[in-house]
């Protein structure tokens, strides 16, 4: 048995402000219809989709995972991590999970933030990579290089058997002349940072060069709790595991690492450049995504999801128009966004975080206006979801239904609300908002208030089991 392993942490910083901690890159719809994470599915050969995946995710995006896979019918066993802790603790994870199927079951494992324009070089690695693994090799799969690429790692291929090579050595990013150097040599591949091996033999590399990540990691499964369709890991257990990614956890150091060069037009999305390199582009090297005008401009990057943007006179800029953020970078300093971001964390700026519009279990939320005692959210809530039954210390609502019929919850009242009605709920009251509709509903909130915060929702039951439900009943007045 193979079994699909989809690595869907990290935040991707480089791409704000469309990506964001809480709603990270391979969650987004770069490229069509589909986000990163579904197209990384989407993508595998037949055989391969119809057996059920391992995602391991961050804690906190659970809920926007689980949608998008269910938008895609995919089952799968979703692990969550309840902090970061880089490739090598998550795919023991995954191996972990896998042997429980089947001892002698081989993983793919995959990021979920790449994009591969050519499916069918991949399906074919896969299986090569395959009869490797079953020699037991851990293969990696190396991308031929096109170019002098700076910014990713490589692997200096050693001897060939068959269709793999044996690992020489692996090698950090270069400078220009070094990766000049390796494109006119051959014999280097990009590091791709996709892996296939059994998961057994990745468990006894693990035993014999990070023992205690094993224990830990071992621990923190067998620790774990399922919840709706996730697996909790134990976050004590998970978080004394190191903070190490499988090259130089496992692959730098094993005996029996092993590459299968492939080509797939690939590319790991990694800012907001090899995005760009990555789009299709107009006459004039421009890609403008949204209600963007662009006249004697060239070689842009300009992405709008809800306003006009006007290009005049300018060349090589990255033009991201978000409704609370706006980047505007010389391509030349793509990788450098990190530094706003590093900026605006310093300053304990939202904008890392959330975007905007917040997507949640029930639905979602978009924050129309703030004031110093007001704010305006438009909520939309699915049909047959419910908010958690909750209060607040410090905050009264007022909800108008401008679509769909609402079922309120205040105190000791239940009733229904329907389009162009209104409620009130007054501070300090046990309430809760329901959709019992079949189309979603559509209100507008307007909270008023000494304090707005979302950590002045006391939660005391809810349905998706997140936290603090039921120990803040004890804090209630």
């Amino acid at each position: 048995m193979l079994i699909p392993v989809i690595i869907a942490g990290g935040n991707g910083s480089r791409l704000w402000p469309l990506s964001r901690s809480h709603y990270p890159k391979q969650l987004l719809r770069l490229n069509g219809d589909y986000s990163m994470l579904q197209n990384t599915l989407l993508r595998l050969p037949a055989d391969l989709r119809a057996v059920r995946p391992i995602v391991v995710c961050n804690q906190e995006h659970r809920f926007l995972v689980a949608e998008q896979l269910n938008d895609i019918n995919v089952d799968a066993d979703i692990l969550l991590e309840p902090c970061g802790r880089n490739t090598a603790p998550a795919v023991a994870l995954a191996a972990l999970q896998a042997r429980q199927r089947e001892t002698s079951a081989q993983i793919f494992i995959c990021p979920a933030d790449h994009a591969i324009r050519n499916p069918e070089a991949l399906h074919n690695g896969i299986r090569r990579a395959s009869l490797a693994a079953e020699e037991g090799l851990l293969v990696t799969f190396g991308i031929k290089p096109d170019r002098p690429e700076t910014g990713y790692g490589y692997i200096c291929m050693g001897e060939p058997r068959g269709e793999h090579h044996l690992i020489e050595r692996f090698v950090e990013k270069p400078d220009a002349q070094t990766a000049q150097q390796f494109l006119d040599e051959g014999g280097y591949l990009w590091n791709s940072g996709m892996f296939l091996f059994r998961a057994e033999r990745y468990l006894q590399e693990l035993r014999e060069h990070h023992p205690q990540m094993l224990a830990h990691c071992t621990h923190a499964l067998l620790q774990g709790e399922a919840d709706l369709d996730f697996v909790r890991l134990d976050e004590t257990s998970f978080s004394r595991c190191e903070d190490l990614s499988i090259d130089y956890a496992i692959m730098e150091h094993t005996r029996d690492g092993a590459v299968v060069p492939v080509e797939l037009c690939w590319n790991d999305l990694g800012s907001w450049l090899s995005l760009w390199d990555h789009l299709d582009k107009d006459k004039e090297g421009n890609h403008l995504k949204g209600d963007i005008i662009a006249h004697a401009s060239y070689n842009n990057l300009a992405l709008s999801d809800h306003r006009l943007v006007a290009l005049l006179g300018v060349d090589d800029l990255i033009v991201v128009d978000t409704p609370d953020a706006i980047l505007v970078a010389h391509k030349s300093q793509a990788q450098e966004v990190r530094r706003v971001t590093d900026t605006l964390k310093s300053r304990k700026r939202p904008e890392t975080e959330d975007h905007r519009l917040v997507h949640r279990p029930w639905g979602k939320y978009d924050s129309v206006d703030k004031g110093t005692r007001y704010q305006v959210k438009h909520i939309t809530v699915k049909p047959g979801e419910k908010l958690s039954v909750q209060m607040h210390h410090h905050r009264a609502e007022h909800w108008i239904v401008v679509s769909g019929t609402a079922k309120v919850t205040c105190g000791d009242n239940t009733f229904l609300v329907t389009e162009n009605q209104s409620t009130f709920i007054p501070i300090g009251e046990v309430h809760s908002l329901e959709n019992p509709g079949r189309i979603p509903l559509e209100l507008i909130e307007v909270q008023s208030g000494t304090y707005l915060g979302e950590d002045d929702i006391i939660r005391i039951s809810d349905r998706y089991h997140r936290e603090d439900a039921a120990e803040k009943v004890a804090h209630l007045p």
